[in-house]
């Protein structure tokens, strides 16, 4: 296995790819991780947190839809899921880069 730190900020980058194209925040980082989980030291822990993290906020999206009759708070909520979409691959690519191991908050643990 090699080390490359570049691939994995790369990675956690790639779930940004929703705000240019509209979808894919939880494709293409899933091809990344699945190609690469082999070949690239800690590709395996790094995709499987941003895995979770992508499936969480899928699911918690999908909360928030029945809330939005309840005095608008689904809409709060997805507002707040929006910020934290774009917030914490930053964040945790920046600590990546570091050679730091990321956490995203909130994630619910779907691949172990």
């Amino acid at each position: 296995m090699r080390e490359d730190n570049q691939l994995i900020v790369i990675t956690h980058l790639s779930q940004l790819i929703t705000l240019v194209i509209g979808f894919g925040s939880l494709l293409l980082p899933l091809i990344l991780w699945l190609t690469q989980k082999e070949k690239i030291y800690q590709m395996d822990t790094h995709g499987k947190n941003i895995i979770n993290f992508q499936l969480s906020l899928i699911v918690y999206c999908l909360l928030c839809i029945p809330l939005i009759l309840f005095l608008g708070l689904g809409i709060v909520g997805l507002i707040v899921l929006g910020i934290i979409s774009v917030v914490f691959p930053v964040v945790n690519a920046l600590k990546a880069s570091k050679g730091e191991t990321p956490t995203y908050p909130l994630s619910l643990n779907f691949i172990s």
